[in-house]
């Protein structure tokens, strides 16, 4: 008897779509030049695309106006406020505009053809505004980021830092898939200082500062309990800061392609680094800000402008959909944050801001966090740092403490 030969696996043919967006990839791969050109923006015509490139340098010839500055030259002023608009937004433009484009920064369009008779349709709209990020550069105006870092890294073995590192990583993935289990939307991306994470939502919605701010929280309560439960240096102490700002993003180049991941730089991320090396090890710190939060979770939620204080205590309210999920195998019966005052007579009754001085002698001010976790098995703990960060800052306001009921 003749033994059957398996049958081989089933590979579907790609569809019509996927193979015009593989034929779309591989000629802006092309045009990319290994980084040599960025890509500002496309438009789709009728036998393919209009792409508009530009030297890698092009943008730094903008920097004072993309970077509020003052240019000396008003046409300068004007041409990096909408240059600086068209990296903030959507690339896709009409075939008309690209051409304006063109023209007033002397560009050439490089045109992308398809095979006789096949169109893009509007529903690869999207797709192909995801690859024609990654050959650009993006600026985003307002968006919170954080920074884990940890505290006296150096001081470590090679395999206790590696230890620390990865330990930090599976806070991340563990405080992630516990916020998805709760149908929480948080689509955190990362990129490594070396010793630590930059950490920001993908996610574009209203709610996504908000959601970065508990995944936060998650981490930092799952990494102090594994912290107590570890022996020896295998799990780290972090310094946390959380801040709202304007950066940009691209995608850096390896080898022959660019990367999947997106990289961070800018105003939001010099702010981090300057507050986290002014925190104490475990102290989590928090920018002096404003930002928009949505007032429900209802998609027709109006926007309510706040500063850090009202920001703290919106989002801890939100806090009880946390409740009852475990966390480095912990149940947590209750989380609760709140924004320090002075130490002394009336510590613990009001809410200060601090001012903190970084190694170029520039001020910040900042607020200072504290989170207080309640788990099932074991007594309560209380996460951050009591200590100022810094003199409290000139003409404070001073604001009551809005206690949990």
């Amino acid at each position: 008897m003749t033994a059957k030969t398996p049958d081989s696996p089933h590979v579907a043919p790609a569809s019509a779509s996927q193979q015009r967006l593989q034929q779309l990839a591989d000629s802006l791969h092309r045009q990319w030049g290994l980084g040599e050109r960025i890509l500002l923006s496309w438009a789709p015509v009728a036998d393919g695309l209009k792409v508009l490139w530009a030297p890698h340098y092009f943008l730094g010839n903008f920097t004072a106006s993309m970077n509020d500055g003052r240019p000396d030259d008003r046409l300068e002023a004007l041409n990096g406020s909408f240059l600086r608009k068209l990296i903030s937004g959507r690339r896709q433009m009409t075939e008309d505009d690209i051409e304006s484009t063109a023209r007033r920064f002397s560009l050439q369009i490089d045109r992308v053809y398809l095979s006789k008779g096949d169109v893009i349709r509007p529903e690869e709209y999207d797709a192909i505004e995801s690859q024609a990020r990654r050959y650009g550069i993006s600026y985003v105006e307002s968006r919170a980021a954080l920074l884990f870092d940890i505290a006296d890294f150096s001081k470590f073995t090679p395999f206790e830092q590696t230890s620390q590192i990865n330990s930090l990583s599976y806070s991340l993935n563990s405080a992630f898939s516990k916020m998805k289990k709760r149908n929480i939307n948080i689509d955190f991306a990362r990129t490594t200082t070396g010793d630590g994470f930059y950490i920001w939502n993908r996610d574009i919605s209203p709610s996504a500062n908000v959601n970065l701010f508990r995944f936060m929280v998650m981490v930092v309560a799952d990494n102090a309990i594994a912290k107590q439960k570890a022996l020896g240096n295998t799990v780290p102490t972090i310094r946390t800061a959380f801040h709202i700002g304007s950066h940009y993003e691209f995608y850096h180049s390896e080898g022959m392609s660019p990367t999947l991941s997106s990289y961070i730089v800018g105003d939001l991320t010099i702010e981090l680094a300057r507050m986290v090396d002014s925190a104490a090890p475990g102290q989590i710190l928090l920018g002096d800000f404003r930002t928009d939060v949505p007032t429900s979770h209802s998609d027709d939620a109006y926007l309510l402008e706040v500063d850090t204080e009202r920001f703290v205590d919106r989002v801890r309210k939100s806090f009880r959909n946390l409740e009852g999920l475990e966390l480095a195998g912990e149940p947590i019966q209750q989380l609760w944050c709140f924004l320090s005052g002075e130490t002394g007579a009336i510590g613990g009754e009001s809410i200060r801001r601090f001012v903190v001085t970084d190694k170029h002698g520039r001020t910040r001010e900042v607020y200072n966090l504290m989170i207080h976790i309640q788990s099932a098995h074991r007594d309560s703990l209380l996460l951050g740092s009591p200590v100022p960060p810094g003199p409290v800052a000139n003409g404070e306001r001073v604001t009551p403490r809005r206690w949990r009921h």
